[in-house]
């Protein structure tokens, strides 16, 4: 039977299909809300789309995503075990990076999913999605370098994002090397949680009502490094 996380999470994907809350709407062929398990125990979160996601409408669906399936094949896993998702829904025009009031526009939408899916590990791919949970940090020193929440009982993990190791191979040994350590962290904070599986932390099994522009959290604009 569905349970009420998959009605919520289907609902946000819905919305997140019809949304027009900042300009990105106005060039996509496909909004990318996530794909995976519901029930998963990792959450990933990128930047944004980019051209053949945008054409499928799922994320990490080229060279990108072949590299992170290699390094989740490292753990054991595959993209069907993990959830995988952007700071932003719709693709920037010509794969620029996301702006501060196009991550503010999406942020509803990730805020419901990560509290819906309540995973035990969020890994970060980039500077963006890095600067959710660790602002202001650099991801050439942080990279790698997880932070556990004792009273959420979840680890943040802040990844280079496979494009970035694509790009600068020299940087695949840390990426392995911080994938490898995944396993032992996941257990961790099992243990934290009591050994129980990750539970849904929604309140009910309604569709959260579609976020508004008027958000004071406005996100800054990152260098990259």
């Amino acid at each position: 039977m569905t349970d009420d996380r998959v009605a919520v999470l289907d609902g946000i994907a819905a919305q997140v299909r019809l949304c027009t809350l900042c300009d990105l709407y106005k060039g996509r062929t496909h909004a990318v809300p996530g794909a995976g398990d519901y029930h998963a125990e990792i959450l990933f979160i990128g930047e944004g789309p980019g051209f053949y996601e945008d054409q499928k409408g799922l994320p990490f669906v080229g060279r990108s995503g072949d590299y992170l399936e290699k390094m989740l094949a490292l753990i054991g896993y595959t993209r069907d075990q993990v959830f995988i998702t952007n700071v932003v829904k719709c693709r920037p025009p010509e794969n620029r990076d996301p702006l501060p009031d196009e991550i503010t526009a999406c942020k509803p939408y990730l805020d419901s999913q990560e509290a819906t899916m309540n995973p035990l590990l969020i890994a970060t791919l980039g500077r963006f999605s890095m600067n959710r949970y660790f602002p202001g940090g650099k991801i050439t020193q942080l990279h790698g370098k997880p932070r556990i929440d004792a009273e959420a009982k979840r680890a943040y993990m802040p990844l280079f994002h496979p494009a970035a190791v694509l790009r600068n191979p020299t940087l695949e040994p840390q990426m392995a090397a911080a994938f490898k350590s995944i396993p032992a962290l996941l257990e961790k904070v099992r243990e934290m949680r009591g050994g129980n599986a990750p539970a849904s932390s929604s309140s009910g099994g309604s569709t959260p009502p579609p976020p508004s522009k008027d958000k004071d959290d406005k996100p800054i604009q990152l260098s990259l490094f």
